[in-house]
């Protein structure tokens, strides 16, 4: 399949390039998505939030978990944890907005006076609502609501994402308790997804699917990473869902994280990296293809990858240490002279990452982690190979643990010249 189809650009899009073209010599989407996605409809139809009901039994499991931690409360600044729990979404800013777990009883709310009538239609887990005026100190209000739990000497549980300054003040109003990781609560609770998470997660990676197969026949020589990630997203946006995707050109490639300023060339490799967003839950898709005709050598590297995520997925089973994971793919490599562990040329990271909420999560598929892997659990498979100053393959596919063992999100590429299945 040609990934260059210049017939697609025509029309109102067609005109618009070829000013471009004119004017500087290259091809640059002024007006990305005009027209461009018309034929798209949204994919959202029939998906089911997470329910309230559901939402209860998480409180309930992380209050089992906090009583056999020993934890009197856990504290949840804003965030996916927050969201996890409660559903309640916001921004986080200087002013304190969070929730305490206590291990008996529902949870109770920390926030703005100013924004009490506001926010208190978002809450529906627990009624209980603590204020504090601008001049007061909001660490107060949370010692104040500690003790009146009849947490005098306890433990407290400090959900992973607690920024520093709102721990220190808490901290200072109340020394006298132990604080904690709460991650036995908070990170045991969202590492086993739900059948309704997984139903979510599977429609976000449907989507990212469709908007690849859309977009990427759209490269052309020219297009920066800003116009492909302004591509991505209008197509997300038609399909319903919000998303995008990240381009990284050329040499850029060869740097897991690197940014692309320079335009598409014939030639390039062209590594894409991004998901989308349904009620909450995540996606996250990998692929990487050749802008025009791949060189043997960039076939040889592409095949290379694809191998060792080959690998990583025959070695996935119930019970098998998450370690293992990322040793099959590593010995897939080095078996073939790259590496070892996270030389280059090879693979430099772990070969994949918890996901739900956030797109990086829990615990991770990486040497060291002897944790089994159970029914529930969601990670990526992305063993990438980077050739240092060339380029860098990455072909990332999320999978969930099932009953039967793995099954994944998105069916891996077929080949460089087919990236979606």
């Amino acid at each position: 399949m040609s990934l260059r189809r210049r017939d697609f650009l025509k029309g109102s899009m067609g005109a618009a390039i070829g000013a471009g073209l004119a004017a500087s010599g290259c091809v640059r989407q002024q007006s990305p998505a005009s027209g461009a996605f018309e034929n798209l409809a949204p994919m959202t139809d029939g998906v089911v939030p997470i329910s309230d009901e559901e939402r209860w039994l998480r409180i309930e499991k992380a209050q089992r978990l906090m009583a056999a931690a020993g934890m009197d409360a856990v504290f949840l600044d804003v965030g996916t944890s927050l969201e996890y729990f409660t559903d309640v979404r916001m921004w986080p800013s200087e002013r304190m907005f969070a929730a305490v777990l206590p291990v008996d009883g529902e949870p109770v709310y920390i926030m703005p006076k100013f924004e009490e009538e506001e926010t208190r239609d978002k809450i529906r887990f627990g009624s209980e609502v603590r204020t504090w005026e601008e001049h007061e100190n909001p660490s107060r209000v949370v010692a104040s609501l500690f003790a009146d739990l009849g947490t005098r000497f306890g433990r407290i549980g400090m959900e992973e994402r607690v920024r520093f300054f709102l721990f220190d003040g808490i901290r200072s109003q109340a020394p006298h308790l132990e604080y904690v990781s709460a991650d036995p609560v908070t990170l045991e609770c969202r590492l086993i997804k739900s059948k309704n998470e997984i139903a979510l997660m599977q429609r976000a990676s449907d989507i990212t699917i469709e908007v690849y197969r859309n977009v990427i026949p759209m490269l052309e020589p020219g297009m920066t990473a800003d116009d492909f990630r302004d591509l991505t997203r209008q197509a997300h946006t038609a399909l319903g869902a919000s998303g995008g995707i990240n381009a990284q050109i050329g040499e850029a490639s060869s740097r897991p994280h690197g940014g692309s300023r320079r335009p598409m060339q014939d030639g390039d490799v062209v590594l894409m990296d991004g998901g989308c967003r349904v009620e909450g839950y995540k996606s996250d898709i990998s692929r990487t293809v050749v802008l025009g005709e791949p060189t043997p050598r960039q076939r040889e590297a592409w095949l290379l990858a694809a191998g060792a995520q080959a690998a990583a997925w025959e070695a996935i089973a119930l019970g098998v240490p998450c370690e293992r994971v990322d040793a099959a793919a590593r010995a897939f490599y080095e078996e073939r002279g790259y590496g070892p562990g996270y030389e280059l040329p090879g693979c430099p990271h772990r070969t994949g990452h918890g996901i739900g909420l956030d797109g990086h999560e829990g615990i991770h598929l990486v040497r060291g982690n002897s944790r089994p892997l159970e029914v529930g659990m969601c990670f990526s498979n992305e063993p990438m190979l980077v050739l240092p100053g060339e380029f860098g393959v990455r072909l990332e596919d999320c999978f969930y643990m099932a009953d039967d063992g793995p099954r994944y999100f998105s069916r891996p590429s077929p080949s460089i010249d087919r990236p979606c299945a």
